[in-house]
Formats: structure tokens, sequence, C-alpha cells
């Protein structure tokens, strides 16, 4: 008896290192100080010393059941940008800059090949929010996960003066909403969209005009990372007074987190347009507009707060950065919540 007959391939998992360091090598900064394969990554804080208070923060999520969609569809290069996504959006959303990630994937089994392939979106995802990865663990569990399964997770550390940070404290009635699009669903209310639609390679694989792709396509576009929309906005002089990154709980739960107890936000749902794929979400599972509200981004990936007199330059400065952005409401007096009209 050995480990491998009892389902551990150790050859697969250095197999699998190898073939991933060649997409870990392009995520590197000059303040990484060790390897792959260690016992931990070392990141230098000599940037650290030039800010008068640098604060540390940090964000770890996952991507929940839209892994399912991956495994159905056999499409594991794009995932791990939404592992990504998910970590560093929120960090931003305290005016932070992501400097490095780690992630962590459990399996059923080692394909060393396909191990590469999510590693490879999780360096995709690093590069674009200018993160490095600086490590990770790739646990092999049969038995707990089915063969052909895998669970990916991740967490970042960001750094910011505390004099930058974003904190909404200083919100006041007459501030706008900027809403920055998202790319989909991103990688949340997926358990609802897979009790809406019957998942099959059929139904994924068959072309929808009003998408211009295949529903597997549209559900699987990874989540933007606005990393560098935000750089942008900072470098124009703009102050971010607050930011929310609509996750879970779309537009209820997330915008009041940046909202002080005094303010409220007003957000005019005819202000953008909304995306086809969630018409089509809602329409084949008679959602209501409610739940999708309280559910998805509904094609609002970030929405954030500056002066009125700083709109126009913020809408420009996230142009140049590759987004699409709208004002899409305004900060009112109220009690922390918020309102759709």
């Amino acid at each position: 008896m050995d480990y491998k007959s009892a389902g551990v391939d150790i050859e697969a998992g250095y197999q699998a290192v190898e073939l991933m360091k060649k997409h870990i090598h392009t995520t590197m900064r000059p303040e990484v100080l060790t390897g792959i394969g260690g016992f931990s990554g070392a990141f230098s804080a000599l940037k650290l010393k030039d800010m008068e208070h640098p604060i540390l923060v940090s964000g770890t999520d996952g991507v929940g059941t839209k892994l399912k969609l991956a495994f159905l569809m056999n499409q594991h290069d794009s995932i791990g940008i939404d592992c990504v996504a998910m970590c560093v959006n929120d960090i931003i959303c305290t005016g932070g800059e992501p400097l490095y990630f780690l992630d962590y994937i459990a399996c059923g089994k080692n394909v060393p090949e396909k191990i590469a392939e999510i590693v490879k979106g999780i360096a995709e995802g690093c590069r674009q929010a200018g993160a490095a990865l600086i490590g990770g663990e790739t646990a092999e569990m049969p038995g707990f996960y089915p063969e052909d399964e895998y669970d990916l997770a991740g967490f970042a550390v960001g750094v910011v003066d505390q004099k930058d940070m974003i904190t909404g404290q200083d919100i006041t009635p007459g501030d706008v909403i900027i809403g920055i699009a998202s790319s989909g669903v991103h990688s949340n209310g997926f358990s609802l969209v897979r009790r809406v639609f019957d998942l099959t390679q059929e139904s994924l694989t068959t072309y929808h005009s009003q998408l211009g792709s295949s529903l597997g396509e549209a559900l699987l576009v990874p989540t933007k990372i606005y990393v560098k929309a935000h750089e942008e906005i900072k470098r124009v002089g703009v102050r971010i007074k607050a930011c929310s990154h609509i996750t879970g709980g779309g537009f209820q739960e997330n915008i009041p987190r940046m909202l002080h107890p005094e303010v409220s936000a007003s957000i005019d749902k005819c202000s953008y347009p909304i995306p086809a794929l969630f018409t089509m979400i809602q329409e084949a599972g008679e959602v209501s507009e409610e739940v999708m509200y309280n559910t998805f981004n509904m094609g609002l990936g970030m929405a954030i707060v500056v002066e009125a007199q700083d709109a126009k330059k913020t809408l420009d400065a996230i142009a140049t950065a590759g987004e699409t952005a709208w004002i899409v409401g305004t900060i009112t007096t109220g009690n922390g919540g918020v309102n759709l009209v």
C-alpha cells in the first residue's frame, strides 16, 4: 500500500507545479523575494516606508457554484480570474493597492494539465490587478471531491496610506454615484441561475442572438477587475468618497455598506442599459425585480461616490482605463439605505 494507491498522486503534484510556473512568473513584482515551491511566500515591505501611516488591507473569497459551469463546459482557463477579482475588488473599495495573492485549489484527482489551466487564469487575474502570485496550495482529496471536480479560493493583501483610505464617512447629500459596467453575472447568484436554466451541454452551447454568444459562454465570462479604473481615477486627482463592490446580495446588500447612517443612495434603474443576460434570467425563471436587484449586479459591478463637480472627470478616467460607466444616482439625506427609482 502506498499514497498513490490511496488516491493521492504526489508525482502529479510535482508535474502540476512545473506546468504552472510559466504562468506564475508573469505576475512577479520587484518586492517578491521567494520562488515557487517554498513553504511560504515572502514580499518586501520596503515600499511601506514611504507612506505616512501604511495600512494593510486584505480580502478572501472563492468562486462559488460558478465552478459547476466550468465543470459542465470543461473550461478552466478563466475561472481563476474570477477568484482574483472577488478578492482584489474588495481591497480597492478601501483605497488599497493589491500587492500579492495566494490561491487554494482542492480537487478529487490532480490532473496536472487542468490545474495548470486554473492557475493560468489566476495569473491572468493577478496581472490585471498588478498583484504578484506568490504562493498557493493544491490539495488532492480523493473521496471528498468527485474526481472531475474541484474548489477554488484565494486571498489577497494590499496596502493604503491611512490618509488615502476610502471610508464613506464624508459623503454628503448631492454627491453622485457612478456605476461601472460589469461583464455579466460575475461570480454571484449562480445557485439561482442553475435553478432557472436546465444546464445541459445542449442548453449551454446553444447560440442566443440577444446574448451574441451561447448561454454557457455568457455565464462564464470572468468577473471584471477594477484596479486600473481606480488607479486612473486617482491619477487625475479625483477623490473617491465611497466604493461598493456589487457582489452577492446585489444592490440592496452592498450599496448600503459604503454609506454612513445619515445618508441614503438613490439609484435610477433607467440610467444605464440592463444587459440582456439579466433580462433572460428574469424572464426564464419568472424572477421578481426585487429578487433580481437583491441577488445580481444587474450590469454594474462597482459603484463609487464622488463630488458632483468631479463626475465628468471620473467618467473620462474610467473610459481611459478601458471601462464603461454612467452616473446612476445621487446621495440624499437618509438612513443608510438604498432606494431604486
